[in-house]
């Protein structure tokens, strides 16, 4: 008689899983709502969206204060960290659901699926940024992605919109097998797909073992560069960026880079052991970054490919960070990553919501001359936009100063003093052209202009507000905000 086949069941613990369950389940009720509601009035949607964000960020804050905890046969990883990085994505994503109604009604884009699509998008990023499983991990990547490749043509009228979504879909497809044969080498490796592995690997390894891991490290990297536009993987971004819609744009500057730059802070966590291998490679890429988003960037007309181009250097900045945990664990912590996070998502998310006041009975504009006349159309988008640029440029008082501060307190810490040097170069630069944007805001414009612009009102008013009060509270109330944070090691 045959013994029966034994296997452990896991520990499974849906608790865990809470806030990513909350926001998938909100994507499903406001697809269902949208099917069976009126096709033009979206309010319903839209409340069905926020509310499920809101309990999923009620959670995440309750999860803040429990010790760290893997279920899911270690698949998922809850700790402060993965609980920082979901209220960052959760917060980006309500603010951009905020001002996009308006946006999309003034540039006519039907637009009944865009509510489900952006929440599935965030629940991909949720889980992206709390597994130690590189399978997880490339999962929620393919759910996130998928959303934003459908996300960014959604302007199905405009070429360049379908044009955008195509050259996103096909590059991301091709950094995606990279990453996918990068994990590949991994278990080849250690004979599993958990990061928790690598070390224990490395630390009794002999060469050969070694030598894998290395390349599929760099594999992972290719594929993590591209979600990250860290050169020379940044070549879609300026014109995926200016072809998308705004509100979607937004979104991807911001949510995208959460998730990536989460999955690419565990990775390199795991390979500590092997830090003086890796740190030369990205300490190349880190200057790289930097220094051509910044140095492009001063030649640009369009304010959608400036920001492109501005979040190209501001990744570099962050990489900073991430090298030096990813290479000190024990020594720094992930503090400052999810801190620069949150105040680069309400600076960046603000700014492009200000530019959506430039589109008007269907058509968008997006160049400097179009935001001219802005101040006297709408003082308050013009101060907020300043504020805005003003963190982006990391005056004192902004979240955009503190966040560059603890970065380069991190870099010298760890050693990364070329990399300190080279992000407070560019950090200078960088004044140039944000200057350029305030002053187009400022100046007079003609009748034409003005009759372009909107009013700062609705969904639009609110996000602004908030994005700009965020940027000051987070600057000025640190303190408060690093001790919700504080226990992300």
């Amino acid at each position: 008689m045959h013994q029966a086949f034994q296997f452990p069941v896991p520990e499974i613990d849906f608790a865990t899983i809470a806030p990513v369950v909350f926001v998938a389940l909100a994507g499903i009720v406001a697809l269902v709502t949208e099917m069976f509601g009126n096709g033009r009035d979206k309010r319903t949607t839209i409340w069905v969206s926020l509310i499920g964000l809101g309990i999923a960020l009620v959670t995440c804050v309750y999860q803040l204060g429990l010790s760290e905890y893997t279920t899911f046969n270690k698949m998922v990883e809850r700790d402060a960290f993965a609980s920082g990085i979901h209220i960052v994505i959760i917060l980006a994503t309500a603010l951009t659901i905020l001002f996009s109604e308006g946006y999309m009604r003034d540039k006519r884009i039907a637009h009944g699926e865009f509510y489900p699509l952006i929440l599935w998008s965030a629940t991909g990023a949720m889980i992206m940024s709390s597994t130690e499983s590189l399978l997880v991990m490339f999962v929620g990547l393919e759910i996130l992605s998928i959303s934003l490749y459908v996300l960014a043509g959604l302007s199905r009228a405009e070429e360049k919109s379908e044009e955008s979504a195509l050259k996103y879909f096909l590059l991301g497809g091709f950094a995606s097998g990279f990453l996918l044969y990068g994990i590949a080498f991994v278990y080849g490796a250690t004979g599993s797909l958990n990061l928790v592995y690598v070390n224990s690997a490395l630390a009794h390894s002999h060469g050969s073992s070694t030598q894998l891991l290395l390349f599929g490290l760099g594999l992972m990297l290719i594929g993590l560069g591209f979600k990250l536009s860290l050169v020379p993987f940044h070549l879609w971004t300026p014109d995926v960026y200016q072809g998308a819609p705004t509100n979607v744009t937004a979104y991807m500057a911001s949510v995208s880079k959460i998730a990536a730059f989460a999955a690419l802070s565990r990775i390199l966590i795991a390979y500590a052991a092997i830090h003086e291998m890796w740190i030369p490679a990205l300490t190349a890429i880190g200057v790289l970054t930097m220094t051509y988003g910044n140095l492009v960037a001063l030649r640009q007309t369009d304010v959608k490919r400036m920001l492109g181009y501005s979040s190209i250097a501001n990744a570099g900045y962050l990489l900073v960070a991430v090298i030096a945990r990813g290479a000190h664990p024990a020594e720094t912590s992930t503090t400052t990553i999810v801190f620069y996070l949150l105040g680069y998502s309400l600076t960046t998310i603000g700014a492009f919501a200000v530019l959506t006041l430039a589109t008007r009975n269907g058509s968008e504009g997006t160049k400097f001359s179009d935001l001219r006349g802005l101040y006297q159309r709408s003082p308050a988008a013009a101060i907020i936009l300043t504020l805005l640029a003003a963190s982006l440029m990391g005056f004192p008082g902004t979240a955009g100063f503190l966040g560059k501060l603890f970065i380069v307190k991190d870099g010298l810490q760890s050693g990364l003093t070329l990399l300190v040097v080279c992000l407070a170069v560019n950090s200078v630069i960088s004044v140039y052209y944000y200057l350029g944007l305030v002053k187009a805001v400022f100046a007079a414009g003609d009748e034409a202009s003005e009759l372009r612009l909107s009013p700062l009102k609705g969904g639009v008013a609110v996000a602004c507000a908030a994005c700009a009060i965020g940027v000051l509270f987070v600057g000025i109330f640190a303190g408060p905000v690093l001790s919700v944070i504080g226990g992300a090691h």
